[in-house]
C-alpha cells in the first residue's frame, strides 16, 4: 500500500515538474485575480491541492479540493503545510459525482485533460461537476479545449514500428517457426499510438481542429466524438498517418491565456501523440485527403480511436470525384507506445525558408468564435523534407 501511495505522489512530481503546465495554470489564475477575489471555487480532481493554493493566493473566498483517491490525505498535508491559505481550502475525498458541498462554486478549476485531451475521462467528471455546482453565471478555467490535427510523413517511424515484428520472422528460433505470428505482431504494433515529440516539418497540410466547449457539452457527447477529416496536401510524399495535439483557454475577464502541447511550442508531460497507418497512402501536391478521426469511450477509463484517411482521384477525370487510396486503422488510447523522443532534426529542402511556428497563446478567442463550425483549418509552419532525402538516410 506504501508504494502504491508513494507510486501517486510521484506522479503528482511529474507534473509539477512539467514548468509549462503548472506555470501556465498560476499565470492563468493570478493574472485574473477580479475573477478568484471574494469568491467560492470548486477544484475538481484535486491531486497534490496546487491549484487550490494558487485559487486561495488569487483571493479565493474558500475553495473546496475535491479528490477521490489516496492523494486526498497528501493534499491535506501539503495544504497545512501553507496556513496562511490553508485556512480558506477544504480537503474533500470523494468523487464529485457523490460528494455534498455546502454551497455553491462561482469558479470551478481543474487538470482534466489527458492524452489526446480526452484521455482518462476526466473530462466526464469536469462536466459532472459543473452541472452539480457551478452557479449558473460561473466561469470554469479552463472553459474551452481544442483537439488539433494533421497528416504527416515520417518513415523513420514507420520502420522503426515496423521493425519490432521482425522478431517474428524468425523461421528457426530454437527449431520453431515463429512467421506464423508476424501478421498478428505487425498488426499490434501498429494499434498503439504513438506519444512522443515530433519535429512540426513533418506535416504535410495545414492543421485543423475540433472545439469542445467544456461550459456547454453534455456529458453523454463525451461517450462518442466524431471528427470529420479534410485537408490539402502541401508536398508530394507519403502519409504515414495522423498526428494530433490539444490547447486550452483559460477565459478570464483580464487576460485569455492557452495552455498548448503543439509540436514547435516548449514540451510539456502530454507530448504529442501520432496514429501510424500500417499502409500509408500516397499524395500529390495539392490533392486533397479526407478521412474520419472517431473516438468511441471504453470501461478503462480510455478511447479506441478509429482512423480513416484517403486521397482522393488527382489529375484528369478528378472532377467525377472518387476515391485512389484508402487506409484505416484501430488504435487503443489507453496502452500507446512512449516514445517520447526529442524532435530530430530534419534537413530543409533547398526551396523551404524557416518560418516562425505560430504561438497558440497568443490567439484570442471572442465568444462568438465558438459558435462558428467546429473544424477550421489552421497554417502550417513549415512543410516536411522531401521524402526520397529520408530514404536515403534511412
Amino acid at each position: 500500500m506504501y508504494f502504491h501511495y508513494y507510486g501517486q505522489l510521484l506522479h503528482q512530481q511529474n507534473m509539477l515538474q512539467d514548468y509549462v503546465r503548472t506555470g501556465t495554470y498560476h499565470a492563468a489564475v493570478l493574472e485574473n485575480r477580479a475573477d478568484f477575489i471574494g469568491r467560492v471555487v470548486v477544484d475538481v480532481g484535486a491531486g497534490s491541492g496546487i491549484l487550490s493554493l494558487f485559487a486561495a493566493q488569487a483571493g479565493a473566498k474558500h475553495v473546496y479540493a475535491v479528490e477521490a483517491s489516496e492523494m486526498a490525505e497528501y493534499a491535506r498535508k501539503l495544504i497545512a503545510g501553507n496556513p496562511t491559505l490553508a485556512q480558506r481550502i477544504t480537503v474533500i475525498k470523494g468523487k464529485v459525482e457523490d460528494v455534498e458541498l455546502p454551497e455553491k462554486a462561482d469558479i470551478l478549476i481543474s487538470e482534466p485533460m489527458g492524452t489526446l485531451l480526452v484521455n482518462e475521462r476526466m473530462l466526464e467528471s469536469y462536466v459532472i461537476a459543473r452541472d452539480r455546482f457551478l452557479v449558473p453565471t460561473g466561469k470554469m478555467f479552463p472553459g474551452v479545449g481544442r483537439i488539433h490535427m494533421a497528416p504527416f510523413t515520417d518513415e523513420y517511424l514507420f520502420i522503426e514500428i515496423a521493425n519490432k515484428a521482425l522478431f517474428w520472422q524468425q523461421q528457426n528460433y530454437y527449431g520453431v517457426d515463429l512467421t506464423p505470428l508476424h501478421g498478428t505482431a505487425f498488426q499490434g504494433y501498429f494499434s498503439q499510438p504513438v506519444v512522443d515529440a515530433f519535429d512540426p516539418r513533418l506535416l504535410i497540410a495545414p492543421s485543423m481542429f475540433h472545439v469542445i466547449d467544456f461550459t456547454k457539452i453534455k456529458e453523454e457527447e463525451l461517450y462518442e466524438i466524431d471528427i470529420p477529416l479534410r485537408f490539402i496536401a502541401s508536398v508530394g510524399t507519403r502519409v504515414h498517418g495522423l498526428a494530433c495535439w490539444f490547447d486550452v483557454l483559460f477565459n478570464g475577464s483580464t487576460v485569455q491565456r492557452w495552455l498548448t502541447t503543439a509540436p514547435g511550442s516548449p514540451t510539456t508531460h502530454w507530448y504529442q501523440l501520432r496514429c501510424v497507418l500500417s499502409q500509408p497512402i500516397y499524395v500529390m501536391a495539392g490533392q486533397e485527403i479526407t478521412g474520419r478521426l472517431h473516438l468511441i469511450a471504453h470501461n478503462a477509463q480510455s478511447y479506441t480511436i478509429y482512423l480513416t484517411l484517403s486521397a482522393k482521384m488527382w489529375g484528369p477525370g478528378a472532377e467525377q470525384g472518387g476515391i485512389l487510396q484508402t487506409s484505416s486503422c484501430k488504435l487503443d488510447l489507453k496502452e500507446p507506445y512512449y516514445r517520447m523522443s526529442q524532435p530530430q532534426a530534419y534537413a530543409l529542402a533547398q526551396d523551404q525558408q524557416p518560418q516562425p511556428l505560430i504561438q497558440t497563446q497568443d490567439i484570442h478567442i471572442q465568444s462568438q468564435d465558438l459558435d462558428e463550425p467546429e473544424i477550421v483549418q489552421q497554417p502550417l509552419p513549415n512543410s516536411c523534407a522531401q521524402i526520397d532525402s529520408l530514404m536515403r538516410n534511412v
